[in-house]
């Protein structure tokens, strides 16, 4: 599979510890987070994720992994 620029965010996001899982129900994304992000994964998400426009966020959420799945 191609490594987007989504994808190569959401996995160093996942690499430092972060904790966001997003949830996709009927063409609807969210994302929820039950525990707290390492500092350092709670950083790069303000850094990195928080700041992109609606489409390329959604693009970095669909590679967390899903609370659709074991």
């Amino acid at each position: 599979m191609e490594m987007t620029e989504g994808r190569q965010i959401a996995e160093e996001y996942l690499r430092l510890g972060g904790k966001r899982r997003v949830k996709i129900d009927d063409n609807q994304q969210t994302v929820r987070a039950w525990e707290a992000d390492p500092p350092a994964a709670e950083q790069f998400w303000h850094d990195h994720v928080e700041g992109l426009e609606a489409r390329r966020r959604r693009e970095v959420e669909f590679f967390l992994p899903s609370i659709n799945s074991p």
